[in-house]
């Protein structure tokens, strides 16, 4: 197999394995923005339900990614994503008739299973075995890129498909998006001739203890914890405050949405490369966090004009989708070198546990205090965020760098750590011969990259003949 038939493999990967990440995150977001419209028209139901409707999948999502994860390891990435998928299904069906049948107890249940089909951690473990680990952080790009491209197509397209299908219709389409990534699953993504943990992707049940006592690390879990609290929470409130206050019908809700994710979306292009370029890196993230304080005050401040929630919104987005884009980024820099999956798969159970906290307390709040209530209890849970943040050390500005050695002994993999440290750019190298990987920290702006792939073993990499070579004779 030639290196551009390879190539040609990992990008069919790449997208394939994002497309059917998008169809199961479209279907998670696309009630965000109506979904408190439809309940809270309901007979009986509390706030509180609302809420906890709204976020529960994140609860079942948070449980279950890491060990779905790790039972692909034993039975195969596939059956679990086609199992994790099924389940979303039915929790898809189960949501839709509920929801026809105005149950609030069973939109609960379904939202719960649609949770329980996590396969995220499946997807992106089956995307690893499937590149080489010198392409593997583009592929990882891309799947990242649609999900928050996703994101905002559903915070448009949930008002416009409510206003054409209902709720109801949604959740069905939802089942069918589910179906669909089973289709494509098997007929455009390869199968990988071999599988196996990845550390860069997985968790590693070891090293939980380290990264859990990492205090930089957990500063960015209650980082990515809150950021979606507050989203899920303003959710609850903010679309009813649209309709019953300022008295902008639903169908055209999306007319606001549009605007403030695409602005927003523009906003933060200039600061994400002061951040990374500039090496300003802790002084935007922790000014966009501060921004993202604002805009809930300013939520409460003016929520009863339209003008005033189209301000707040922006400034929301802007920071949020900065936030979203320079978390990942911080936990790669931060994390142990061999540690990086396990630090993304605590990150990422942060994330759901945000989801699930922020439904469940923005509807007892809005039900106990009103929208007022929600907008501050937002910018009060932003606010401690900030207060961890601005204690926050300062980032190291490296990259993550994988390259594939090969089969080595365990006196060769210590030998050829030092040895990749002393390549320009490399300030950290560790070879786990268990894996023939090393994995790097590097500063990619000094790395000398021609002489680190020279270490590959890939076949059709760059100097992959020279590099088999060594790791015989050496």
């Amino acid at each position: 197999m030639t290196p551009k038939t390879i190539f040609a493999d990992e990008r069919r990967s790449a997208f394939s394995l994002a497309s059917i990440y998008s169809f199961r995150m479209l279907g998670l977001f696309m009630i965000l923005p109506v979904f408190a419209l439809y309940a809270h028209g309901l007979k009986g139901v509390t706030p509180t339900q609302i809420g906890l409707a709204l976020g529960i999948y994140g609860l079942t999502q948070a449980i279950l990614q890491i060990p779905f994860g790790m039972l692909s390891d034993r039975i195969g990435r596939k059956p679990i994503i086609t199992l994790g998928l099924l389940i979303f299904v039915i929790g898809s069906v189960v949501a839709a008739m509920a929801t026809s049948a105005n149950n609030i107890e069973g939109i609960i249940i379904g939202r719960a299973l649609q949770g329980g089909g996590a396969v995220g951690s499946a997807v992106l473990a089956l995307a690893a075995d499937l590149t080489r680990e010198e392409h593997r952080l583009k592929v990882m790009a891309i799947i990242g890129m649609t999900i928050g491209a996703s994101f905002s197509v559903a915070m448009i397209g949930g008002p416009v498909l409510n206003d054409w299908i209902g709720l109801s219709g949604i959740f069905w389409m939802t089942a069918i998006l589910g179906l669909c990534g089973i289709v494509v699953l098997y007929v455009w993504v390869p199968t990988p001739k071999h599988s196996r943990m990845h550390r860069d992707t997985q968790a590693v049940p070891a090293q939980f203890k380290e990264v859990l006592a990492d205090s930089q690390l957990l500063r960015l879990d209650l980082g990515i914890f809150t950021m979606h609290l507050v989203l899920t929470a303003l959710f609850v409130a903010l679309p009813v405050a649209l309709r019953d206050v300022v008295g902008l019908p639903e169908e055209h809700h999306w007319f606001v949405y549009l605007p403030v994710m695409a602005l927003g979306f523009f906003s933060m292009v200039p600061f994400i490369i002061i951040a990374e370029k500039k090496r300003r890196m802790k002084q935007v993230f922790a000014g966009a966090i501060a921004v993202l304080a604002l805009s809930c005050l300013s939520l409460y401040e003016f929520h009863r004009g339209l003008i005033g929630i189209v301000i707040a919104l922006w400034l929301f987005f802007s920071a949020f989708n900065l936030l979203e884009a320079s978390l990942p980024s911080l936990i790669s820099k931060m994390a142990p070198t061999q540690s990086k999956g396990t630090a993304m798969g605590v990150y990422s159970s942060s994330q759901f546990l945000g989801i699930f906290v922020g439904g469940w307390a923005g509807g007892w709040v809005f039900q106990h205090h009103g929208f007022t209530g929600v907008f501050l209890f937002c910018a009060g849970m932003v606010g401690i965020w900030l207060l961890a943040a601005l204690t926050m050390r300062s980032p190291r500005y490296l990259s993550t760098f994988l390259i594939n050695v090969g089969d080595v002994d365990e006196a060769r993999a210590k030998a050829l750590s030092a040895e990749l440290t002393l390549i320009q750019g490399v300030a950290e190298a560790v070879v786990l011969p268990e894996d023939g990987v090393a994995y790097c920290k590097v500063d990619l702006n000094a790395l000398d990259r021609e002489k680190l792939e020279s270490y590959s073993v890939n076949p059709g990499e760059p100097g992959a003949e020279k590099a088999a070579g060594s790791a015989v004779h050496a």
